[in-house]
């Protein structure tokens, strides 16, 4: 190898570690990080809950603004309140905290699925955060009956 691909070979590394620092987003602060991602195997086409803890490492709160996926062309934020379910644009994730979306309270659902996943699948779902911009997690289709107990370990990146 002669010194001038060596140089060529160097700023590539140099460059493909600066956008994996930078998560690619443009800035050097790191994304969320999720852990325990599921949904329970939906019972028909019309509608599947998603649930998980979002934790934000930074010092700046930051807000869920909304959610995407091949599964559904509708995915709504659901927050509970009273034990009545409604809509809502956006939900906080506060700084050095975390959001969690859970059976019983607030979560993200699928409206009108174009197919009905089955217990061992997985299904994709792009997160939009405020500040933070997109992240990108794998829900595993878990058995109807499933509740996720509360994690004990430190969060995992789910990108």
């Amino acid at each position: 190898m002669n010194a001038r691909t060596t140089r060529i070979l160097a700023a590539a590394l140099s460059l493909t570690a600066a956008l994996a620092i930078s998560g690619c987003s443009g800035d050097s602060e790191p994304k969320m990080t999720v852990s325990g991602a599921f949904m329970p195997q939906p019972v028909n086409d019309k509608m599947a809950g998603a649930f998980m803890v979002i934790s934000n490492p930074t010092e700046t709160p930051d807000k869920l603004t909304g959610a995407t996926s091949p599964l559904s062309d509708d995915l709504q934020i659901h927050e509970t309140k009273d034990q009545k379910m409604q809509q809502v644009q956006s939900m906080d994730v506060p700084a050095d905290g975390e959001l969690r979306l859970e059976r019983g309270g607030n979560h993200i659902m699928f409206m009108g699925l174009k197919s009905t996943p089955k217990v061992g699948d997985k299904v994709t779902v792009e997160l939009r955060f405020e500040k933070a911009g997109s992240v990108k997690v794998e829900l595993d289709v878990k058995d109807r009956t499933y509740n996720a107990q509360a994690p004990t370990s430190t969060a995992h990146s789910g990108h």
